[in-house]
């Protein structure tokens, strides 16, 4: 990450565009009061296809890009003339074609921030919820049914967390304190935590999918973790074994944990993440299963993260529009 030289002020009343604002509250955060006075245009629903989201964009001079909703490819960037600054709403975006920006003169700002907090918290929500059948029994109850279920306790069961990061450490401690029983994998870095946490670490990656009552991955999406997850993998869990993704969709092989769970093994599975977001019109497989909880990638949704991500993105357009020095991102 560098930084940009200052420059002459910009004009102090810019035309700015924030694309997928999925929840519709932006311009209620206290930090929305650094942009306020600027001409902003939100749009809640995703565009329906690139000519659409280019008349969106076209009269932007800068786009605020929530995390990865929109991909900023070349023939997109090629048809925004106007378009200045992307303005990332947290740290590098794996959507952005960097070296088209910078051939068409368009700056990207960064975040610098990231918080483990939000989405552990939701994982152990969905650890809890599929565990003791919450949701399910929750829904049953409004259409006037009484329980028919039994659940999961947690206690003494093995919760195997895949990647001891910040955010997996987060949940193993919220497990511990449970009274789960933690199983560690990953690489050298997360055994060496584990080890120095009082964790046991799994013998190898078969071990840690067979031994695991709730298994939680925590692996960064990169190159090498791509589909590192396998039906394999998924085919030496437990019948009554749960297993939740709060991290990245593309970590499990495409189809792998459909085809897993309609075999049985494992039995459950708790989603935030998919490989096409968003999810419209309940048109995805997992939302008719009763063994599936699904939540439409919440893992960062709060008002804490929201004011943290997004208060570094508008202080990014501020410090622009004033000719001083931004954060860049890079590819």
């Amino acid at each position: 990450m560098n930084w940009r030289r200052p420059e002459p002020k910009r004009p102090s009343w810019m035309k700015i565009v924030i694309p997928d604002d999925y929840q519709d509250m932006v311009d209620q955060l206290e930090c929305f009061s650094l942009i306020r006075h600027h001409d902003v245009t939100r749009y809640r629903e995703p565009a329906r296809d690139l000519t659409e989201l280019v008349e969106r964009l076209c009269d932007a001079d800068v786009v605020v890009s929530i995390r990865e909703r929109v991909e900023f490819s070349r023939a997109l960037l090629e048809r925004l003339p106007k378009l200045k600054l992307i303005a990332l709403v947290g740290r590098n975006s794996k959507a952005i074609d960097f070296t088209a920006c910078t051939e068409l003169g368009i700056l990207v700002a960064t975040g610098n921030s990231s918080s483990p907090v939000a989405p552990a918290e939701l994982a152990l929500a969905l650890i809890m919820a599929s565990r003791r059948n919450v949701a399910l029994e929750a829904e049953r109850m409004k259409r006037g049914e009484w329980p028919c279920t039994l659940s999961h306790r947690l206690r003494g069961s093995t919760l195997g967390i895949f990647g001891l990061g910040a955010i997996g450490r987060l949940v193993a401690e919220s497990g511990r304190g449970l009274g789960m029983d933690i199983l560690v994998w990953g690489q050298k870095s997360s055994l060496e935590k584990a080890a120095a946490a009082g964790y046991a670490s799994a013998a190898s990656k078969q071990a840690l999918f067979e031994r695991s009552d709730v298994l939680s991955l925590h692996v960064r999406l990169t190159r090498d973790t791509h589909g590192i997850v396998s039906p394999t993998d998924l085919d030496h869990m437990k019948p009554t074994a749960l297993i939740v993704n709060t991290a990245r969709a593309e970590l499990i092989e495409p189809g792998a944990l459909l085809g897993a769970l309609r075999r049985g093994r494992p039995g459950y599975a708790a989603v935030d993440v998919y490989e096409q977001e968003p999810i419209t019109n309940g048109n995805h497989p997992f939302l008719s299963m009763s063994n599936v909880l699904c939540t439409p990638h919440l893992g960062w949704s709060e008002w804490t993260n929201f004011e943290l991500y997004f208060r570094e993105a508008f202080e990014q357009i501020v410090a622009y529009q004033q000719g001083l020095p931004i954060r860049l991102g890079k590819s």
